[in-house]
């Protein structure tokens, strides 16, 4: 059976309101109609005469507003008058029938989503940019949106919650966000946001429930089987069946998060740098994270507890585990079997202890912890597990040295996947070369300094005024260099550096640029200030500009200028 399209539905629904109402209304005129017809009346000279269709059809309608534009064409006999009337009151009830049944209509629920469904279709059917679908505006949603919206990234909003939807609309987003309430897993709300659509760049899952993200990743890859998916996940059982996809990244906060805390403790300069280019909160290059060596202690065995504990035991970091209900017992060599009280505290060693991960699902439960802590070791680096965005006073209040908020850990890996997806790949190889983590260190603390840094990724095309397709001699001189000079003053470059090219599925990094060609189908991963984005992409789209940085000429522009400019060398030939 073929899909009942938003118009179809609003009409059906229109249709079975007003069936009754359009159904009396033609009944009374048709009836009305057909008796002035009918009824002999009588001209001016008092000849019998009767009134035409079309006259009778035009005293029925100014009567129906209650106008009276007279007796037409002819004064009417008393039995026209009689049959006037009736057809009158018969026509004031048809009409207060039919607008008490529009009334209803317009107030019916139902209509309603069917009319915002059909107008929430049209507008994602316009969108003429590259968007995201985000299924479930949660936390996470939110801060997704908003981290779309500061890169001028338009979303798609579903979520099965009306009110979200409603406060979606007093965002101040940068762009648009469309919005619908209803049920992501359905595959006519997918497609209404714009699965199949063009310019869909991926669908993002970030529901509360793992089974409707599994669900929203497979209709997705089998109604686009082309589009990008990516997924939240935190059951292990479920991150398994979504890896088994293809092209389905998955995003676990837990694990994320684990992995980055034991990079902190091993390796301060990169944990500072990834906190750098995601932007969070107070990250700078220098100094760098002190996060201490030593053992720690984990309040919490849970999701988080089980990934913290997991990651500091494959690197080698003593811990201690403080839960109610610990049940690996014998993944666990140092456990207190309670509640994270003064008491299990100071004999887990917190007196002693390099670190602290209050890791629990509950913040108030956190919070009291924390406060615990303070009076026993005031001198311990602790990591607070936050659990609702909506709590993050509180939190900072409580002076943490760090702080895991779940939605934010995630937002921020989905939005770094969306916008520069070579990211992850170039983290992961100043994770295994030191030399080369200096060198990045030293040329974004040069280049960029205090600014507030800005990754990009450019695709060079095989055509256009870019850098891979315009030839000022040689296509094969062109080097990355020459693409990075400032535009009026090639003396100087840009504030800005490649971190990764990916040239036929190989990947170089931090690339020198006096010795890389840029060549067609490349894509470079860029880090630096968003002014010297918007000049990099100017030089890219001007070859006269892209002239000037290659050979330090001015070429000249305009049919005007181009014949001036060959005269004179004529002239000086």
């Amino acid at each position: 059976m073929a899909q009942t399209s938003d118009l179809d539905r609003v009409t059906a629904i229109v249709l079975r309101f007003m069936r009754g109402p359009i159904l009396l209304l033609i009944i009374v005129y048709g009836v009305g109609i057909t008796g002035l017809a009918l009824i002999p009346g009588q001209d001016a000279n008092g000849n019998p005469a009767h009134m035409g269709i079309f006259h009778a059809f035009y005293f029925m309608s100014y009567t129906a507003t209650t106008t009276g534009f007279g007796e037409i064409p002819n004064d009417f006999t008393d039995v026209q008058r009689m049959w006037a009337i009736v057809c009158l009151y018969m026509s004031v009830i048809g009409w207060i029938y039919a607008i008490g049944s529009i009334i209803s209509l317009v107030q019916n629920p139902h209509f309603k989503q069917a009319l915002f469904q059909k107008r929430f279709a049209l507008t994602v059917k316009n969108i003429n940019e590259p968007f995201v679908i985000v299924a479930g505006f949660g936390d996470t949603g939110s801060l997704l949106a908003r981290g779309l919206s500061d890169r001028y990234i338009r979303g798609v909003i579903i979520d099965g919650d009306i009110e979200r939807i409603k406060a979606l609309g007093l965002r101040d987003y940068r762009v648009k966000m469309p919005g619908l309430e209803g049920d992501p897993c359905v595959p006519k709300t997918l497609l209404d946001a714009g699965l199949r659509h063009p310019r869909c760049h991926a669908v993002v899952a970030l529901t509360s429930d793992e089974e409707a993200n599994l669900k929203i990743a497979v209709l997705a890859r089998l109604l686009n089987p082309s589009v990008q998916i990516i997924c939240r996940s935190t059951s292990r059982a479920h991150e398994e069946e979504l890896r088994s996809m293809v092209k389905v990244a998955v995003v676990d906060p837990f694990e994320t998060f684990a992995k980055g805390l034991c990079t902190a403790i091993l390796s301060p300069k990169l944990h500072t740098l990834d906190e750098w280019l995601i932007g969070a909160r107070g990250a700078q290059l220098s100094p760098p994270l002190h996060c201490p060596m030593g053992t720690w202690i984990l309040c919490g065995y849970g999701r988080m507890g089980k990934h913290v504990h997991a990651s500091l035991h494959d690197r080698g970091i003593p811990s201690a585990v403080i839960d109610p209900n610990i049940k690996d017992v014998d993944l666990i060599e140092h456990k207190i079997i309670g509640f994270a009280n003064r008491k299990n505290l100071i004999k887990a060693g917190v007196e002693t202890a390099a670190g602290i991960v209050v890791a629990t699902k509950n913040d108030s439960t956190n919070l009291k912890i924390l406060l615990t802590i303070r009076t026993l070791n005031p001198n311990i680096f602790i990591v607070a597990r936050q659990n609702y965005h909506e709590n993050e006073v509180a939190f900072l209040a409580a002076r943490a040295d760090l702080t895991m908020q779940p939605s934010l850990v995630t937002a921020r890996k989905i939005l770094h996947r969306l916008i520069s997806p070579l990211i992850q790949s170039f983290l992961d190889h100043l994770q295994s070369e030191a030399a080369s983590l200096e060198q990045v260190y030293r040329l974004l603390d040069k280049t960029i300094a205090d600014s507030k840094p800005y990754l990009w990724s450019v695709d060079i095309p095989k055509d256009g005024p870019c850098a891979a397709s315009y030839e000022p001699g040689d296509n094969s001189s062109l080097m990355l260099g020459d693409l990075i000079r400032h535009p009026s003053d090639r003396g100087r470059n840009l504030d800005c550096i490649a971190l990764v090219i990916r040239r036929n599925g190989v990947e170089l990094f931090t690339p020198r640029p006096s010795q890389t060609r840029v060549l067609a189908e490349d894509v470079i991963l860029f880090c630096g200030t968003k002014g010297a984005q918007r000049l990099l992409e100017a030089t890219m789209n001007n070859p006269y500009t892209l002239h000037y940085l290659t050979t330090g000429t001015q070429e000249p522009a305009g049919v005007l200028m181009k014949w001036i400019y060959q005269y004179g060398n004529n002239k000086r030939t």
